[in-house]
């Protein structure tokens, strides 16, 4: 089974990458979170809503920013190709005047395949192969190169890393019955693209930023520590995961439908030893991996259907199923936002899946808020459908 992701509440967290981020963003004695998921720095208030009001028509008017992809041409050297064996990839637009030594690298998301016979069919999309990707990749949002668009980092050097081989960058292993072959080679691929951009300055941040939607999200999770372990000691190191907060719950069967998937997926892909022994010493691996609320093993006759496709359309007895799972989650963080004293979050209540890559979400005149907030340290909204700020996007199947 190829799986994507669909989630109720939308959420982001921040982090600090690795034992040497050690020098806070704004040289406070206790930073906040500097970036974080949907972080906007709040100037006075006069004049963030004098920026919004004269710049609204930017979102629609601004020149689309393509950038073109660049193959890890050493890939298949270091053993990091693609499910199908295609070269791995990415997508830089480079830094100018302050933010020339600060770099984001964003993971891209997908879902996951965890049988031979979804991860052959993903290996014939672009989901699977570099050969059927587009050449060229639209910046917005988070990767936008214009500062009233996104202030933060709009002059940072901004990499798109490109997924191919569909378990988060994690995987490392190889399926060869003589005839056809499949390439598990996340690990390789990550370490491949960081040795590619290495030289190219990145050994010399100052700043940097590991971020990711969805599938992308958890491998922020996964490769946040890893990431820090390239850069120089004295480099601030933020980690965000959009939309990547994944909860082992029960479907609304009352089965673990998700976290088979995910144990297939993980034995298929040779993840387990690329992940964390805090993670790898609980048997379910809590708090990491998707869960898909209604999969359609649980709902044969299409009850949730409309539900699904527009949150309005859901009845009461839906609703009070979607807000217990937001309550579960807010459980799962509870630790986090008691005890982290620097790391974010921004937890909004809106259906919507990855808010950081797509400009109306991550700055324009109506993106959302929390609490009338966009740059926050820790923020949690109110249950749904309270806030009138959300863009409640619903993906496609």
């Amino acid at each position: 089974m190829d799986q994507d992701s669909d989630g109720e509440t939308s959420s982001s967290v921040c982090s600090e990458g690795g034992p040497h981020d050690r020098q806070p963003c704004d040289n406070r004695a206790e930073p906040e979170c500097c970036f974080l998921a949907l972080a906007v720095k709040m100037r006075v208030a006069a004049y963030v809503s004098a920026v919004m009001l004269t710049c609204a028509w930017c979102v629609l008017s601004e020149p689309r920013l393509e950038v073109p992809m660049t193959l890890v041409r050493n890939a298949s050297h270091q053993g990091a190709l693609c499910l199908d064996g295609s070269l791995p990839a990415y997508h830089l637009h480079r830094g100018f005047g302050a933010g020339a030594t600060n770099w984001l690298l964003q993971f891209e998301g997908g879902g996951w395949c965890n049988d031979l016979e979804s991860c052959f069919e993903r290996a014939g999309t672009r989901r699977g192969s570099t050969r059927y990707m587009s050449k060229f990749e639209v910046f917005s949002g988070i990767l936008s190169n214009n500062a009233s668009l996104n202030p933060d980092f709009y002059n940072w050097n901004r990499v798109k890393l490109r997924y191919c081989d569909g378990a988060s960058f994690a995987g490392d292993a190889k399926f060869d019955n003589g005839t056809s072959i499949l390439y598990f080679r996340g690990q390789k691929i990550w370490r491949a693209i960081i040795n590619d951009l290495l030289p190219k300055g990145l050994s010399k941040a100052k700043k940097a930023l590991l971020s990711g939607c969805s599938a992308g999200g958890l491998a922020s999770f996964l490769h946040c520590d890893n990431f820090t372990s390239f850069l120089p000691q004295n480099a601030s190191v933020k980690c965000l995961s959009d939309a990547g907060f994944f909860l082992d719950e029960k479907d609304i069967s009352l089965n673990h439908s998700m976290r088979a998937f995910y144990e297939e997926l993980i034995s298929l892909q040779g993840v387990e030893k690329n992940l964390h022994e805090n993670c790898t010493s609980s048997l379910h691996y809590p708090h990491l991996f998707h869960h898909i609320l209604v999969p359609p093993t649980a709902d044969l006759h299409g009850r949730w259907n409309r539900c699904k496709l527009d949150p309005a359309a859901c009845n009461p007895n839906q609703l009070s199923i979607l807000q217990g799972f937001r309550k579960d989650m807010l459980t799962a963080l509870k630790q986090f936002y008691t005890y982290s004293r620097r790391g974010g979050m921004f937890i909004n209540s809106c259906f919507a899946h990855c808010q950081s890559e797509s400009q109306d979400t991550w700055l324009a005149i109506d993106s959302p808020r929390v609490n009338n907030k966009r740059r926050i340290t820790k923020e949690i909204d109110c249950a749904y459908p309270c806030d009138t700020t959300c863009h409640n996007l619903i993906p496609l199947p």
